[in-house]
């Protein structure tokens, strides 16, 4: 699933590939977004650690942990 972080005063948004569940992403954002001197911290599918000052984040976007179909349907 794809996070998405977009920030103040800045055009540019950040996008994390993650595999933990829907429902842990939300969690882990709503609890970082209540302490505004905080840190978002994020892992992505490859390890990378992606850490975010929650005073700075204007948005953030939590993609669905269902899969797309792939291929064409009859």
């Amino acid at each position: 699933m794809d996070i998405k972080i977009g920030f103040s005063d800045t055009a540019r948004e950040v996008v994390v590939s993650s595999d933990e569940d829907q429902y842990t992403v939300v969690e882990q954002v709503t609890a970082a977004l209540a302490d505004d001197g905080g840190v978002l911290r994020l892992t992505d599918d490859k390890g990378r650690v992606v850490l975010a000052r929650n005073s700075r984040i204007a948005y953030v976007e939590v993609g669905t942990t269902t899969s797309r179909p792939v291929g064409f349907l009859h």
